[in-house]
């Protein structure tokens, strides 16, 4: 009788990862639409201040830098 190539050990590793993840994934407690919509908010407005924070001290040293080099 043959040996069992890799490629049935494979599978079987194959398989046994995704029920694993699956089974993980049950597991998780999603957040609900509202928590989802208030935590995108919250990204989405520290983004633009910390844009707008960077866009004006870019534009003071920018303008400082070039009153004292000429």
């Amino acid at each position: 009788m043959a040996q069992p190539t890799g490629a049935v050990k494979s599978k079987g590793k194959f398989s046994r990862y995704f029920r694993g993840v699956k089974a993980e994934l049950k597991k998780v407690i999603w957040p609900s639409k509202k928590d989802l919509v208030n935590y995108t908010t919250v990204v989405i407005v520290i983004s633009v201040l910390i844009s707008l924070i960077v866009y004006v001290l870019d534009t003071v040293i920018r303008f400082g830098l070039s009153k004292i080099l000429g």
